[in-house]
């Protein structure tokens, strides 16, 4: 029976990326059944929004998709549309991979790590209050009041809400990938040591949690020694659980490691609902120019394959990517040791020349 797939091609570079990793996807022999909808600044004229109802209802009756960048329009009322998009289906973890590939333009050889990040608490709650406003200052006299500390007036603040609801889900989430995924060891990453009612109850959930898979290690660092720790000894960890912030930095850091965002997937997890894309932007500029690196989307599209249960296939697709990033001739000019290297090839090339490798 073939899987029923949102399929969201994006904008900008997005769908040429999209094209690319669902000939591959289809390569392998997987039935689809594509139920392809829009989203983004191009879809904002005909809908009235970027983020149209019809494609929130199409993931929430698929349960599964597998989506190419997005645009946020400039002057709209979201913050971001893949924010957006995590909060309106619930997708509270971050699923991000990073792993090195033989052929990948880095100083390190030996990455393997998972980041698990929580989508929806912490500084990127959006809960601020702008400088000088009603809220800014009587949140101020407020605080004055009860702690007695001062905060000067001229003075805009963001809420950092972490709770025991939010970080037992992502730890959970973090220990159950690993039991899934033959993973060893999950660490916390925190700044317990000075914001102690917030980074603290996200330590201390997380340890009660950790009680409960007693066959999976368990340690925590502080985010700014990890950051040291990850670039000194990235290979001894292997699945991180960090709030949103720290996730959103760690990841890139570890992105980094690993040759940089065009071999980065990523995954968004809610209690029922998967939805698979790759971390990098949609670079509109570039759109339509054949340049643009698939590899992140297709490796996106393999932890969907996984997802799905076809693991025989997801493996056969990673190493197929493999085997290309390893030849090295079938690339795009990122992947090269100099970019301005004639050898370079286009989006579809590469998908050409994964699926000679299937």
């Amino acid at each position: 029976m073939a899987h029923r797939v949102t399929f969201i091609p994006g904008d900008g570079v997005g769908p040429e990326l999209s094209e690319a990793t669902r000939r591959v996807l289809e390569a392998t022999g997987v039935e689809f059944d594509w139920d392809v909808q829009h989203a983004g600044a191009d879809v904002v004229e005909e809908f009235g929004t970027p983020l149209p109802q019809q494609l929130l209802d199409s993931i929430r009756t698929n349960k599964v998709a597998l989506k190419g960048p997005i645009t946020t329009p400039v002057g709209t009322g979201f913050r971001s549309v893949n924010v957006e998009l995590r909060k309106q289906l619930d997708l509270f973890a971050c699923l991000r991979p990073c792993k090195t590939y033989p052929g990948v333009r880095s100083r390190y050889s030996d990455v393997d790590l998972v980041i698990m990040r929580e989508n929806h608490e912490d500084l990127y709650a959006g809960i601020e209050f702008e400088m000088g406003s009603d809220g800014a200052l009587g949140l101020i006299d407020y605080i004055k009041g009860v702690s007695g500390r001062e905060i000067r007036p001229d003075s805009g603040i963001s809420i950092k809400p972490i709770s025991v609801y939010g970080t037992t889900r992502i730890v959970k989430a973090a220990f159950e990938y690993a039991r899934a995924n033959n993973r060893k060891k999950v660490t916390a990453v925190h700044k317990s040591n000075i914001m102690k009612f917030s980074d603290g109850l996200f330590l201390k959930t997380a340890r009660e949690v950790a009680a409960q898979y007693p066959d999976i290690a368990f340690n925590d660092r502080i985010v700014d020694n990890m950051c040291m720790q990850l670039v000194g000894y990235p290979g001894d960890y292997d699945i991180l659980v960090l709030p949103n912030l720290y996730g959103d930095i760690v990841s890139d850091l570890c992105a980094g490691l690993v040759g940089g965002l065009g071999v980065a997937p990523g995954a968004n997890l809610g209690e029922e609902i998967a939805l698979f894309e790759p971390t990098h932007g949609s670079a509109p500029k570039y759109a339509g120019m054949n340049k643009m690196n698939p590899m992140a989307l297709m490796l996106s599209a393999v932890l969907m394959l996984r997802h799905l249960g076809e693991a025989d296939a997801a493996d056969r697709m990673e190493k197929a990517i493999a085997a290309v990033i390893s030849e090295g001739t079938h690339v795009t000019r990122d992947m090269l040791q100099s970019r301005a290297d004639p050898k370079a090839v286009g989006t579809s090339q590469v998908a050409d020349a994964v699926i000679a490798h299937l």
